[in-house]
Order: structure tokens, then sequence, then C-alpha cells
């Protein structure tokens, strides 16, 4: 029988500090690269209206492809180390880490909020129009807040999947709670153990952005709880 061994992690106060300070990067990273991603996705989304100009309609129609159909590892690998060579610039890892989290983020949570957009009643929008609002008001006053609170459940999921996928920003060297297991593991050699660990970690982490993002949804669309 496979005998475990944790008190080799916890014994340990640098292994437990790692983790700490692992999901901790894990926490913020996401975070903020879920809210630029968001606000980059709703961009996105709305630039693929008929009513936009084509050339703006088929570059981010392109955009989006173009991340969804290539790796996170690939994309991450580009911004890190392909982008400082082309425009002669050098910044942090966690800046690179941040920027390629926030383009990834950006295109899945697009298809979404267009998927809710699409979704809206068009009666709703030739009731605006004969109310004489402008685009921009039938668009910010009644098709967003309706076509949000449609897919809010699709984008906390997609939001998960894209956290627990955010461990390979290990790979450009970035202290997240991937990193910190694979830290712990190289030295105490407790991989099973180590990884378990790092299970419970991140779902505990996932629970957590799932309990803030419903606590959101009730702050932001209080009219559609009352609903319910």
């Amino acid at each position: 029988m496979f005998d475990f061994r944790f008190y080799e992690i916890w014994r340990s106060q640098e292994f437990v500090q790692a983790l700490i300070d692992g999901a901790l990067t894990s926490f913020w990273l996401s975070s903020i690269g879920g809210c630029l991603g968001f606000c980059l996705g709703l961009m996105l989304a709305i630039s693929q209206e008929k009513s936009v100009f084509w050339g703006i309609r088929y570059t981010a129609r392109s955009y989006i492809e173009l991340i969804r159909n290539t790796p996170f590892i690939v994309q991450l690998f580009f911004v890190a180390f392909g982008l400082p060579l082309l425009m002669d610039y050098q910044w942090s890892f966690y800046a690179s880490a941040l920027l390629a989290i926030t383009l990834n983020f950006s295109a899945y949570f697009a298809e979404i909020v267009r998927s809710g957009i699409d979704s809206i009643d068009k009666g709703q929008i030739e009731a605006s129009k004969a109310l004489c609002l402008t685009k921009r008001e039938t668009l910010m006053d009644i098709v967003l807040p309706q076509a949000l609170v449609k897919v809010y459940p699709s984008l906390v999921s997609q939001f998960i999947f894209l956290f627990l996928t955010t461990g390979l920003v290990s790979e450009i060297s970035i202290e997240d709670l991937t990193w910190a297991g694979r830290f712990i593991s190289d030295r105490n050699f407790r991989d099973f153990e180590v990884f378990i660990v790092l299970t419970v970690m991140y779902m505990a982490l996932a629970w957590l952005f799932k309990l803030l993002l419903q606590l959101l949804k009730r702050y932001a669309f209080p009219w559609a709880e009352a609903e319910i």
C-alpha cells in the first residue's frame, strides 16, 4: 500500500509559503486577466454587429478565430518571447503572462457575449427605434444588460475553465500554484502527495471564484435576481 507522506510538505515553511504565494499569484493573474479579457471581449463582440464597418467586423472575427484555434501555450510563448523580438522591447514575464491570459480570455468571452446579443428578440430593438432611442442607448440600456444576464452562467463556466489552464504560465517561470507544486516535488520527490494538494487548492480557488462571481451578479444585475 502506498505510504502517504503529506508531512513532507507541511513540515517545511519554505514549501508552505511557496504554495500560499503560488495560490495568490494564480488568483490575481486570473482575476485581472479575466476583468481585462471581459472588457476586450465585450468590445470584440460589439465589433461583430452588422452595423459596424465590415473591416472592423472581419478583423475582430479573424482575431477571435486565431486565438480560439491555437493552444494557450503557443500564445504565451509568442507574447513572452516573440513580441519582444518583433517590437524591440523587454518587460517582465509577469506582464507577458497577464497579456497572454487577457488575450486568451477575451476571444472566448467575445463569442459567449455575441451569442447573448444575437439571442435578444429583434422586436425589442424595433421598439427602441419607435421610442427614438439611439443605437448606443439601445445597445447599452436594452440589449447588453439582457444579453449578459442570459450568458452569465456560461461566462462563469468559461472563466473557471480558463483559470484552470493558467498553470501553463509556470512554463515561463511564473511562480504560480503549478510552479509551486513542481518546486516542492523536485525537492522532496513526493509527486503524488504534492499534486493531490494542488488539486485541492485549485478546487478551492475555483469555488472561491464561483462564489465571488455569484455575488457580482447579484450586485450588477439586481433586477435579474428579482425576476427569478
